[in-house]
This record gives structure tokens, sequence and C-alpha cells, in this order.
């Protein structure tokens, strides 16, 4: 347990406490307590904590919420809650002073836990999968999957330091009709290569990497499948493209520090008969019916705009079906929490699939689903419009060839899923302030510069001080800067529960401002050695707080910029 949130806990207790004190003497009526809010306040003015339970009990006590907050004061023990004083403020507010000496506790906390810091038992071992990318392996990943990539990742990391066990999984989609025009782009491809005058697919895919893939075939192979049957030369070459397709895409994630525990073959659904299994149970319960020779889905019943088909007229399942079938597959497999990241334009499947799972008799807030919204690069002001790989996107590897891994990771994860990122090349290769990856990594080195310093100097700076050398960091840029670090458990849980890990691009953001403001107002490698003690413990501590989040977020942690 973090001493931030044993204080907030604490004290959140107390308040409650203190409500039915308040009600046992008469002063408040009310019949249960509400829920309420104890929390950081926005502005430091505002003190260290602050909350609205005065103003949400103003209905049921019918008094007005200062004169409640009046009564909640009165009844609050302090004792062992750090609050050395409290005060009414706007409407209703209580906000709450702490005795600063509470801070002391902070860098032994950071230094005894090292790399664990920040690490809170919320999930207390629950079984959760991240699905994310799952892109179609037809073709090279774009922008909207490193988006994916950044965020589910982080979000995976972010679970485990909250205490979820954690699998991060991608989904194959290698059944239906994508696979079906695929294997016709690529025969056209091959055919017109070896001289064949064949027109091209009208629902083919016309990516420069499959005329690349195609010619690697024919190196290899020549014209060994030109006169064979269509179906044959159609398995090989699918066969052949899926595997090299794959191989890149495993690549390209490993390159952007994204690593899977598990890679799922839709079609290994269609092998076993799981998804014929699946409908077939959905049909028992009474969720589909026959019209026009084909099976749909009662998805009406679950918000959709209209039913669905599951089984074609000509016996083939949909990929609505395998979808269903897969997720069912998930909680069959024990996850207790089963969250997919997803492109906005999916928006419209996000009812009819925790739909299914309902039907299933899957509880439908297991499946949570996090849409993104779409990416646009810019550069020397412009969109970025055409890749010269794909000849139709940019692609994560010309990205990454860019700006590299650290600068794409930190860009897209650092925004809330549901806005539109605007990915500025010319700022993500700055090597300023203004860029933000840089100037948290900056921040990072620099904290190692100082520490190195020390060891050059001959300092012994593995030494934890007294708690009354601790007291001697006491200037208000040392004291913000403490404050910072010990809110680092409550940032992990907040974000875990949220599933927000963008809140943590900002915390070490917001962290890394801090730093630099208090290295320029104060020296610490100064001659006062209990002085010199405390200050490099403080660095020790912000330089692993940093490598803590940024470890999360898949960022590196340079020791020299």
């Amino acid at each position: 347990m973090s001493i931030f949130i044993d204080i907030q806990e604490t004290l959140y207790r107390r308040l409650g406490e203190a409500a039915e004190k308040a009600k046992a003497a008469g002063e408040l009526n009310y019949d249960t307590l509400p829920n309420y809010v104890l929390e950081k306040p926005r502005e430091a003015q505002h003190g260290d904590f602050a909350t609205n339970l005065a103003m949400v009990l103003t209905k049921q006590a019918r008094k007005a919420p200062r004169d409640i907050a009046s009564s909640i004061i009165k009844h609050l023990d302090k004792e062992g809650t750090w609050v050395s004083s409290c005060e009414i403020a706007g409407p209703g507010f209580i906000n709450f002073r702490l005795d600063q000496n509470w801070l002391n506790s902070v860098i032994p906390e950071i230094l005894s836990q090292g790399s664990k810091y920040g690490y809170v038992n919320l999930g207390q071992g629950e079984k959760v999968q991240v699905e994310f990318v799952s892109a179609n392996p037809t073709g090279l990943l774009h922008m909207g999957n490193a988006r994916g990539a950044a965020l589910g990742d982080s979000l995976a990391s972010l679970l485990t330091m909250a205490g979820y066990d954690v699998s991060r999984e991608f989904y194959i989609n290698d059944a239906g009709n994508q696979i079906h025009n695929f294997a016709l782009s690529l025969e056209a491809r091959y055919l017109n290569l070896l001289g064949k005058d064949v027109p091209f697919p009208e629902q083919g895919y016309h990516g420069e990497d499959l005329i690349e893939t195609v010619k690697g075939i024919i190196a290899k192979e020549g014209d060994k499948y030109l006169n064979v049957d269509p179906d044959l030369r159609r398995e090989f070459l699918v066969r052949y493209a899926l595997e090299e397709k794959l191989t890149h895409i495993r690549e390209t994630l490993e390159d952007m520090g994204v690593h899977y525990d598990v890679w799922f073959s839709e079609q290994s659904l269609h092998d076993s008969g799981f998804v014929q299994d699946t409908m077939e149970e959905l049909a028992k319960k009474g969720y589909i019916y026959e019209k026009d020779g084909a099976q749909w889905l009662k998805s009406t019943l679950f918000g959709d705009e209209k039913d669905e088909v599951v089984i074609r007229s000509n016996g083939t399942p949909t990929y609505f079906a395998a979808d269903i079938a897969y997720h069912r597959n998930k909680f069959e497999r024990g996850f207790k929490k089963v969250i997919n990241i997803w492109g906005a334009d999916h928006h419209g499947h996000v009812a009819r699939m925790k739909g299914a799972m309902s039907a299933l008799g899957y509880d439908p807030d297991n499946l949570q689903i996090i849409l993104m919204q779409l990416v646009r690069l810019i550069q020397d002001g412009e969109v970025v419009r055409m890749s010269k790989r794909s000849g139709q996107y940019i692609t994560l590897r010309e990205l990454m060839d860019e700006v590299g891994k650290d600068a794409a990771r930190f860009f897209f994860v650092m925004r809330d899923p549901d806005s539109t990122v605007e990915f500025d090349l010319d700022l993500a290769k700055k090597e300023s302030s203004e860029n933000p990856v840089y100037y948290v990594q900056y921040a990072h080195a620099r904290l190692c510069s100082i520490l190195r310093q020390g060891e050059e100097s001959g300092i012994d700076i593995s030494v934890v001080p007294e708690i009354a050398d601790l007291q001697r960091l006491d200037s208000p840029e040392e004291r913000e800067l403490l404050k910072k670090l010990a809110e680092l458990p409550n940032e992990i849980l907040v974000a875990a529960r949220l599933m927000e890990p963008h809140r943590l691009a900002h915390y070490i953001h917001d962290l890394a401002s801090l730093f630099h403001s208090f290295y320029n107002s104060h020296r610490v490698l100064v001659d006062d050695p209990r002085l010199r003690g405390a200050r490099l413990s403080l660095i020790r501590s912000t330089k692993q707080v940093l490598a803590n989040v940024l470890e999360i977020l898949g960022v590196s942690a340079p020791e020299r910029m």
C-alpha cells in the first residue's frame, strides 16, 4: 500500500464516519450515504484533497451544502490522517491540507520498491485478455494499426501493473471473403507477371507490396503454378503470402516493442466446428431464425437497427458468425474480462457483439470495447496522404523509420482514444522541449547525468538518508516534486479502472516539468553532505518513477541524450 493511497482511503472512510456521527447527533438526516469523491484538486491552492460529500448529501439532508460541510468537519476524526486543516470552499466543497511531513515517507517507499513502485493489486490476479491490432494479413500495417498497437500494449502493461493476469492476443483474419479476394489478387498478379493478360478482381488488393510478394514467389518457384488447377494455385499463393505477411506483421510489431502471448487463427474456429457449434447454441436459445434460405441472428433484440445474417444461403458462415464464436471462445478460455481495441468505424458492431455474448449467457459488461478515432499525419503543416511502399497509406514501418519507435508510441498513447490524433512528423523529430517524448526522455537522461557526476566524485549515491535529512527537502520545488512522485500508485489505480493509459503519459510529462523546475532552482551536488544525500535520493526516486512509467508505455528511458 502506498502512503498516498493509504491517506486517501483513510480520509475517505473517516468522512463517511463523520457523516454518520452527524446523523446520530441529529445534525444530518439521510437514509443512505451516497457515493462521493475524494480527490486531488486541480489547483494547488485548494489544498491536497477535496471532497464533494456535503454537496451530494444536499437532496436527502435538505440543508445547504455549506451547513452540511460544517457538520461533517465538526465530527471528523483527524487522528492518523495527516490532515492539518480543512476548510469549506465554494458552494460546499471541503478542502483538506496535510501536514507536509507525510512526504518524508515517499522516497524510502520508492527506493525500497524500485521497479515495482506504482503497483496496485486492483485486479487481484483476475484473468484479462487484451486483443488489439488484429490487422488483416493482406497488406502492410498502417497508422490505425500503429495507434492500436501503442494503446493496446500500454493498456496491457498498465493492467499488469494494477494486479491483473493479462494476455495479449492477435486475431488472424485468415478465413472468409477477404482471403478469397486475397487469393484472386495474388493469382492475377502472378499470371500478369508471367505474361498472361487477365483482369484484376474488382474487390482485389492493390498494394504495391502484393506485387513484391508475387515477384518473390516467381523468383523462388518460377512458373511452376502457371498451368495447374486454379484452386491448387490459389491455395499455394495464399499460404505463401499469408506466411510472409504475418512474419512481416510480427517483426514490425516486435520492432515497436509489442509482443503477443497468443496469435489466434480465425480458420481454426471453422476447422474445429466451433463456429457451427456456436450458431447451433444460439439457435437452441431461440436467437436464430431462417429467412430467404439464410440464418439470421435476432440482433435487433440488442439494439441493432436490423437483424444480421450469420449463415448465408449457400451454407457458409459470415464474418460476424466467426466473430461471435471467437468471443465465446475467449470466455471459455477462462478470461473474466475481455478487452477489444477497434477502429471507430466498428462502432455499429459493439451493441450486436455485446448482445450476442448476452444471448450466449455471458455478462456483456465483461466485454469492453475501446474505439479509436482516426490518425492524420502532418508534415510541413500539410496532411500526408500517400505511401511509396503501399501506394495507399503510410505504413507503420515507414513511420518508425521516420521518427523512431519511442516517438511513435508516445505520440499515439498520449491522446484519449476517442480523440483524433494529428501526428506531427516534424515535431516528433524535434530535439526540444516542444516534443513531449524528447522532453520526458531528456529529464531521465539529465537525472542519470547527475547520478553519474555524483559517483565520479566518489559519493555513495545508494544511501537512503535518515528522515531528519529528508525533512530538509522543504523548498516548494522539492515538495511539489515529492507530491507528484507519491501520486503514481493512485495514477495507476485510476488509469487502470478507466482503462486510460494516456493518463500516464500526461503524468510523466508533468513529472518531467516539475523536475526541470527543481533542477533550474537547486544544485544537487552541494557541499553539505546531508542535504546532498537527501537531494540525490530525490533524484534517484524521480529517475525510478520516470523509468517505471516509460516501461508501461513501451518507451525507452535513455541514460544519455
